[in-house]
């Protein structure tokens, strides 16, 4: 056995979310084809559906709890009255409500039984006394009728295990299946990836074991996606030890799984992947962390991306954007975080995906760390600060009004939820105060529309909309899908 990295302790991970801290969480990214292939439709109808977390909540009398949602696409948007909340105490779900345990710290939408329905896989933070085991993947079922609780499963995990970091899906054998990387085991040294199709007892169908680590660092973000064109998902790892980002790793799907000798890569904090430009290949978008120090909450933000190639997110042909680059909208300023979230998706129907950047330390006029969203649009030369737009809370249309600490684009998804064929914006901003209840948080959809992202018809949904607990529930804090930290925002 390697070095053992001690379990994050539900205390801690409710801290670092409670402060806008850096919680240690993954996601998911699309194949090569763009974010169009994960289809997140939980009922079938064929609007794309939004899974919201809200990991501070106190629920059944336990602080921290958290409680995640459920809105279901439509042609009108997001509908409070088809919004399903969803705890640990809800019928069939395992386990119990409790304190620290942040239902919903992290969640990846994929189909992983193969039913063509999408899937929810959700991580808390519980502790079981009987094996030893920290955390736990439950999986809601997609269902006609939408998820609930009914036949939920936790994946089994071995004794002395911690479960649940870094989650991720994707294809990693190129056999159709979704398959699940994550901590998985009691050897900290290792990840598990756990392949499709599933069970419905929550059995994979095999399982491979993955030497993520070699030093004692942990994982800050990861990226799925087709880097190198041959038609299976790769994984991309990346790195950071105390204060210091530590690159990261390129590991090559193939049709045994992935290869378990990685290509190096630069270090990356937050991620999105997509075929920006449309050559078959799959482009990795990253947040940079500047002279790698990981937490420096005067950033004002700098996004990269690396184009893919043969062999890979390529070194030589990349691109650098900030709030100072043309077109963008704004100015390079100190703790703007320009890219703490990124999403990717085609918001015009133009067949280019296009990437949202979260700015959630953005001022809006003297509201500090009020928050924004910048759109840029994907090209046949990839993207550019052309036709940027930029949207807040103060924007004309958008519910609401900036406030101080909102965070607005605190988390992030370009999803098709009102089913026609363009990418709409969800906006998370989980400092968003509900009146006298402070950090209650709130998401808000904004359309998209030919001319890219549009504040009309924009809506806005917070816990009272849906009768869900509103006190520091950090409503918004992550959806599912979002490409986890990226904010050092305190």
């Amino acid at each position: 056995m390697g070095i053992c990295r001690p379990a994050i302790s539900t205390a801690v991970a409710a801290a670092l979310i409670g402060s806008f801290g850096v919680p240690i969480v993954a996601g998911t990214a699309s194949a090569k084809d763009g974010a169009a292939t994960v289809r997140e439709d939980f009922d079938g109808d064929g609007y794309q559906d939004v899974a919201v977390a809200a990991p501070g909540a106190k629920v059944g009398g336990h602080a921290s709890a958290g409680y995640l949602t459920v809105s279901y696409g439509s042609a009108h948007g997001l509908d409070p009255a088809r919004t399903a909340v969803i705890t640990q105490d809800t019928p069939g779900v395992p386990g119990v409500s409790g304190d620290n345990q942040v239902f919903g710290y992290a969640m990846v939408s994929r189909d992983l039984d193969g039913d063509g329905l999408t899937d929810l896989a959700v991580v808390a933070r519980d502790y079981r006394a009987e094996n030893n085991v920290n955390g736990s993947v439950i999986v809601l079922w997609g269902r006609k009728t939408g998820i609930s609780g009914q036949d939920a499963v936790r994946i089994d995990a071995p004794a002395n295990a911690q479960v649940g970091d870094d989650i991720t899906a994707g294809d990693f054998d190129g056999d159709g299946h979704t398959d699940l990387f994550m901590g998985n085991g009691e050897d900290y040294d290792y990840h598990d990836v756990l392949h499709g199709p599933f069970s419905r007892n929550g059995v994979p169908a095999r399982e491979q074991q993955v030497k993520v680590y070699s030093t004692d660092n942990t994982i800050n973000s990861t990226a799925a996606g087709d880097f190198n064109g041959d038609g299976i998902e790769d994984l991309a790892t990346f790195y950071v030890y105390e204060n210091h980002a530590e690159g990261g790793k390129l590991w090559l799907g193939t049709e045994a799984g992935l290869s378990t000798v990685p290509q190096g890569l630069n270090s990356a904090s937050s991620t999105a992947v997509a075929d920006f430009d449309h050559d078959g290949y799959a482009d990795l978008a990253t947040r940079i962390f500047p002279g790698g120090d990981t937490e420096n909450e005067e950033d004002p933000g700098t996004v990269k991306i690396y184009y893919g190639s043969p062999s890979g997110p390529s070194q030589t042909r990349t691109q650098t954007i900030t709030q100072n680059t043309a077109g963008v909208p704004g100015a390079n300023e100190k703790s703007d975080q320009f890219g703490g979230r990124l999403s990717a998706g085609d918001v015009n129907g133009d067949g280019f995906p296009d990437l949202a950047v979260g700015v959630p330390g953005e001022a809006i006029g003297s509201k500090a760390k009020a928050g924004a969203v910048v759109l840029l649009k994907g090209g046949r030369a990839g993207l550019t600060g052309k036709g940027a737009q930029a949207f807040h809370q103060d924007t004309a249309g958008v519910p609401g009004v900036a406030e101080s600490g909102d965070l607005f684009g605190g988390s992030l998804r370009l999803l098709d939820v009102t089913g026609d064929a363009k990418a709409d914006l969800v906006a998370g901003g989980p400092g968003e105060n509900l009146g006298a209840v402070v950090n209650g948080g709130a998401v808000w959809l904004l359309r998209g529309a030919a001319s890219g992202v549009t504040a009309s018809e924009s809506v806005a949904q917070n816990p009272m909309d849906v009768g869900a607990p509103a006190a520091q529930a950090l409503f918004g804090a992550n959806l599912s899908g979002d490409n986890g930290p990226g904010m050092v925002i305190r």
